[in-house]
């Protein structure tokens, strides 16, 4: 009898942790997807792909449009828009059954608010013919979607706990600098996006690179000396650092080749390639600062 009791007991413990593993499996799945859409459209934009579909949200008309030229990496582009949207539908839909905290549930649904206004701003991108403030709005919506995701994936895992949730209350120092990294490196994300797009000037993402890269590095070096004790810190803090330099590196690498590719007729794969990657390394830099960010308010208390 006892044994009995002993099987039902661990096997009903062991069940709601199976079940958050692969709820985390999901949401990691999701986010990962999201970093892919995000590289998709870095791909449209380097190749200069943007119209190269007329109407939205058909494709010439059609569900499949001749997949040649720059049409393929539009097409492609809202292929996997589309499969990120289903994604974080079913990511929303799980939430609500399985994770007992209700500002989880209620971040689940934010996420599919944020994917339908991000479709609509890829619409009107496509509708009005590529207007600056709406590409660069649609890019940066993006990267805070991207966060989104990221930061559900962390919410999930079976080490956060289902009970843990976010203090904001008496943060210290080290947490007031991580948050500021994070407004940082997403307004310079921004300023990248409006250059990108031909809304602002090359000067205007070079002084933010400055002024991003000192403030990631007195975080990580602070996060590194006073918080490296704190669970996941010293890898966030290393993995944020890491990023940074990645991203300086690629950025004179993106600088160089737009430079070197000027009278190019078109875009030049070499340049294609590694503004790409900078654009997908900027969205990790981004979510390791979120996700530093996170670890450092960590809380136990449900909210």
């Amino acid at each position: 009898m006892q044994t009995a009791q002993l099987h039902m007991t661990m096997t009903g413990a062991s069940e709601p942790r199976t079940a958050r593993v692969w709820l985390h499996r999901y949401a990691t799945l999701s986010a990962f997807c999201t970093l892919v859409l995000i590289c998709a459209g870095a791909l449209v934009t380097s190749n200069d792909a943007g119209l190269s579909i007329p109407d939205w949200p058909l494709s010439y008309g059609r569900l499949v449009p001749p997949l040649i030229g720059g049409i393929r990496y539009e097409w492609t582009h809202r292929l996997i828009a589309g499969t990120v949207g289903c994604l974080t539908l079913g990511l929303a839909v799980w939430l609500q059954f399985a994770d007992p905290r209700r500002w989880m549930r209620r971040l689940g649904i934010t996420a599919v608010g944020l994917v339908v206004a991000q479709a609509t701003l890829g619409g009107l991108t496509v509708l009005f013919f590529q207007p600056p403030w709406v590409s660069t709005a649609h890019a940066c919506l993006a990267q805070a979607f991207f966060c989104v995701m990221v930061s559900m994936a962390v919410f999930t895992t079976p080490e956060w706990g289902s009970r843990a949730g976010i203090r904001f209350s008496g943060a210290r120092t080290t947490e007031k600098l991580a948050m500021t990294v994070v407004a940082a490196v997403f307004l310079q994300l921004l300023v990248g996006a409006g250059y990108r797009h031909k809304g602002l000037g090359m000067n205007w993402h070079l002084a933010g690179a400055v002024i991003v890269t000192g403030f990631v590095f007195w975080t990580v070096v602070r996060a590194l000396r006073y918080n490296a004790t704190e669970s996941g810190v010293a890898p966030a803090a290393i993995a944020l650092g890491a990023c940074l330099l990645g991203q300086l590196f690629l950025g004179g690498g993106s600088l160089g080749a737009k430079l070197y590719y000027a009278d190019a007729p078109q875009p030049m794969p070499i340049f294609v390639y590694v503004t790409t990657v900078h654009v997908a390394l900027g969205a990790l830099t981004l979510a390791s600062a979120v996700v530093l960010a996170l670890l450092l308010f960590r809380s136990e208390a449900q909210r």
